[in-house]
Formats: structure tokens, C-alpha cells, sequence
């Protein structure tokens, strides 16, 4: 890509109402734009950091055995009345009525409902469990504290997994590798997650699961141990910081506010028995099917790198989910920088790699502080005074090395 034809543009300024530092870098750097109150657009830049994190996601719910499907944003009123969450969510699901009628139609802020009714229809004996199916889809959220940027939407896209078991002891068992998913996403994500206990709210008087990053950003706080995996949410909280931890007996417990990047919900027969998903066991007697459902917002995991990891000057992108690689600025307007730059560009092309090309005419300065706000792993810079080498530069370091181009190519070549 070159940036003289990008889509968006950095910016210095950001609207005085945003207050969260990923909107605001994410904004300043132009990868996304808003449109309102908890409502974005991914423009191309954000938008290829987003497919990342969701192919991310798709390849580790894919080795769980999840078949990817995806569901209608519309839902009917009829549903949502079986499960009596027509009313009950009423200050969070967006509602339409037809001409002249009463609300009968609503966007779905969840899919349980929706998932347990197709279930209905290709699940009916113990040979037809279990089964996980999950989707991309965008939900919408009458959400009152639509703030802190991506992380709190009221318009977002969640993957969320359902999974349909035949007993307790079946889903206990997916159920851990769920979680073990989770933490392969947000680790190639570069996030380190705490799986932190939480309370099962309607669906469980068990613990549900969260995954939480410690951040300043967070809007949670979590009670965890630093020396083991010990985790709780605080409004569950049994261990007060101070104390040793109940789990190893060895450090003492920590609080930190959090984003919660993730969430693993056990529902029981919840959902199957309201709206009859029942199956035949072994002797054909009738039993409700078991569920879980599992959710990740790639735009909100999108949000905590971008709270994780920055510095004054702007982003700094994992090489997993960077919208490219790599940043090669031409520092220079002459002949000769011009050719050396464009040759650069090309031989990196056919190399395969992921490159943005600044070939813009503006000044070393505006280049190179737009190249920190815009935060790609790597930059290349190419100048008069680097002759026929490039100086190559991680964007977490301040040290620079002089490379042939052979080397640079035998080191981004993915071909």
C-alpha cells in the first residue's frame, strides 16, 4: 500500500469528548472513525487489524471443532418472549414495530434464543451431540455507558461459540478447552488474560469465566494472585487484598482494574427447556440438551492492545495483528532516493511481505512521527544518506542498524 493513497489520514487533533487513549490514538492514526456515541467505523487500516484478530480467533475455535455459521440480526418478538427476555433486557435491546403497530421486532443484542431454535431441528438423540457452532456477527446494544472508545460499544461485532452437550460431564470437559482456546487467542493477540471467576448472573449458580488484562483502561477490578493462576472478579471476591491467596498458600493477593476481553458462560438447560430443545438418550427417554456459550469482541481486544501497548509517541503493534509489517519511509525527494525507495518497495512486494510505503512529499518530521502514531512493527527508512543500504528499526527500540537489502529481504521473505 501506498500511504499518498490511503484511505485516511493522521490527524493531531481528536474530538475533546473522547477521553480514552484507544479511540483517541486509534482515531489520530486513522484507523477508525466515530460516528457516535459507542458506534465506530473501522476504516482500512483498523479494519485489516480486525481481520486479523478474527482469523485469529476463527483458526483457534476451529481446532475446538466449532463449524463457523452465521445468524439473523433480526429477531421475532415470539422468540424472545419463550425465554421472557422480551421484556426483561428492554433498556438494552433495540426495538421496531411494524407500520402502525406495536414493537415486534427486535436486534439481537445476544443469540442463545436464536441458536436453541435452528438447534431444534438437527438435534433430536444422544448420537447427535455434541455439536459447536459459532459465528461473527455484528449485535447491537441500547448500551448507557457507551465510553472508554472500542472497549464499551453500542454497535460491535462478537464471535460468539455455542456448544450443545448431552450431559454436565460433557460439557465440563469442552468447557476447559474453551478456556484453553481463549488464552491461545489473546496470547498470539499479545495479551496476557487472567482467567478470572465471576459470578453466573441468571444462567448458573456457578462461576462463569472472564478473561481480564490488567490495564489502567479497565473498567473492572480483579483479585488475583501474582504467583499462581488464582483469579477472581471483585464483587465475588473471597480473598481481600493483603491476604494470602486461598489457591497457593503463597503470595498475597493483588487488585487491578481490567478490561474483560472474553467471557465463558455455562447455561444449563436454561435455553433448551424454555424453548423445548430436548433430545432422546440411550433408553429414549426425553432429556433437555446441555449448553454453553463462549464470547470474544475482536474490536474490544482490538481496543486493549491498543491500551497495552503504546507509548507517548503513538502505537506499537504485535507483528500478529499490525495492519502491515512493516513501515518503509522515504526520507528525501530526489531522483535518486525516489528510485532506491521504489526499489525497495518492489523487491519487498515480491518478497511477499506486508508493506506500507510512505511515498508521500511531506517533511522527515511529519514522516517519522506518523510512522510512531501508526505503530507497525517494523520501520525501514530510506534516505540520501543511507546510499544503496536501508536502516532498519523495531518500533519498541531506539536502536538502528545500516543492512544491505539481501539481509533485509532474508529477514521479511515469506516466500
Amino acid at each position: 500500500m501506498l500511504q499518498s493513497q490511503l484511505f485516511s489520514k493522521t490527524s493531531r487533533a481528536v474530538s475533546a469528548d473522547e477521553v480514552s487513549l484507544n479511540a483517541r490514538l486509534l482515531t489520530q492514526a486513522g484507523f477508525v472513525d466515530k460516528q457516535m456515541a459507542g458506534v465506530y467505523s473501522y476504516l482500512p487500516l483498523g479494519y485489516l487489524v480486525f481481520k486479523k484478530i478474527e482469523q485469529i480467533i476463527r483458526e483457534e475455535m476451529n481446532k475446538i471443532a466449532g463449524q463457523e455459521m452465521v445468524m439473523t440480526a433480526m429477531q421475532p418478538k415470539e422468540l424472545w418472549e419463550q425465554t421472557d427476555r422480551w421484556q426483561t433486557p428492554e433498556a438494552i435491546m433495540y426495538k421496531m414495530a411494524e407500520p402502525k403497530g406495536e414493537p415486534n421486532v427486535g436486534l439481537a443484542w445476544t443469540h442463545e434464543e436464536a441458536i436453541t431454535s435452528i438447534a431444534q431441528r438437527f438435534i433430536a438423540s444422544y448420537r447427535d451431540l455434541p455439536k459447536m457452532v459459532y459465528q461473527f456477527q455484528t449485535k447491537f446494544r441500547n448500551e448507557p455507558r457507551a465510553k472508554r472508545g472500542l472497549i464499551r460499544l453500542r454497535e460491535f461485532v462478537m464471535k460468539d461459540l455455542y456448544s450443545f452437550h448431552a450431559s454436565e460431564a460433557d460439557l465440563d470437559v469442552y468447557y476447559e478447552r474453551v478456556k484453553q482456546a481463549y488464552l491461545a487467542v489473546f496470547t498470539r493477540c499479545g495479551l496476557k488474560a487472567l482467567v478470572v471467576e465471576a459470578s453466573g448472573g441468571a444462567f448458573s449458580k456457578q462461576y462463569s469465566h472472564e478473561f481480564q488484562v490488567l490495564t489502567a483502561a479497565g473498567e473492572d477490578y480483579t483479585v488475583y494472585c501474582p504467583g499462581c493462576n488464582f483469579a477472581q472478579n471483585r464483587d465475588v471476591a473471597k480473598g481481600k487484598v493483603g491476604q494470602k491467596c486461598p489457591a497457593c498458600r503463597q503470595e498475597k493477593l493483588k487488585e487491578g482494574k481490567s478490561v474483560e476481553v472474553g467471557n465463558i458462560f455455562k447455561l444449563g438447560t436454561k435455553f433448551s427447556q424454555a424453548l423445548g430443545l430436548m433430545y432422546a438418550d440411550a433408553k429414549g427417554h426425553e432429556q433437555p440438551v446441555v449448553m454453553a456459550s463462549y464470547g470474544i469482541g475482536p474490536g474490544r481486544v482490538m481496543a486493549t492492545i491498543v491500551e497495552v501497548h503504546h507509548d507517548d509517541a503513538g502505537m506499537c503493534w504485535p507483528e500478529s495483528v499490525a495492519p502491515y509489517r512493516i513501515h518503509l519511509v522515504r526520507l528525501g525527494h530526489d531522483a535518486a532516493a525516489v528510485s532506491w525507495a521504489d526499489q525497495v518497495y518492489q523487491k519487498l512486494m515480491a518478497a511477499g511481505a506486508e508493506v506500507l510505503y510512505d511515498d508521500r512529499a511531506d517533511s522527515a518530521g511529519v514522516k517519522l512521527k506518523d510512522a510512531d502514531l501508526i505503530g507497525l512493527p517494523w520501520r525501514l527508512i530510506v534516505s540520501e544518506k543511507s546510499k544503496n543500504q536501508v536502516e532498519l528499526k523495531a518500533r519498541d527500540s531506539s536502536q538502528a542498524e545500516l543492512l544491505e537489502l539481501d539481509k533485509v529481504l532474508n529477514k521479511f521473505s515469506v516466500r
